[in-house]
């Protein structure tokens, strides 16, 4: 920004800042469900997320995660302190959600064949 003249990089900080200032309005996206409740989650990373703490003071056991209104995954909570205005819930397991039944055996390599409506030569 240093090289830019003036009013260009003012233009550019002013834009920046606009369209920070929009992404902070624009409601989260993923939410944590539990208890017949439902909190917005600030951030998200390996082991952990974040909520609002003055949403929630205190999470403990099993929680569901949405993105919108699409279940992701489920998550096992064994820790939560505030800091600041966060609530860190630190996870224990955190499982994808999967759709239909879970494969618990070697698939036969005919049977995708025959599910697209592929008939062997006779």
């Amino acid at each position: 920004m240093e090289f830019l003249p003036n009013d260009v990089a003012a233009g550019l900080r002013q834009v920046s800042h606009q369209l920070s200032h929009r992404e902070s309005r624009r409601p989260a996206r993923l939410s944590v469900h539990a208890a017949g409740k439902v909190w917005p989650v600030l951030r998200r990373w390996a082991g952990g997320f974040s909520l609002d703490a003055s949403d929630v003071a205190h999470l403990r056991g099993h929680v569901d995660f949405y993105e919108g209104d699409k279940h992701v995954a489920t998550a096992l909570i064994m820790a939560a302190e505030v800091e600041g205005p966060e609530l860190i819930c630190t996870t224990k397991r955190e499982t994808p959600v999967r759709f239909g039944p879970a494969l618990d055996f070697v698939r036969d390599g005919g049977a995708n064949g025959a599910a697209l409506g592929y008939l062997p030569p006779i």
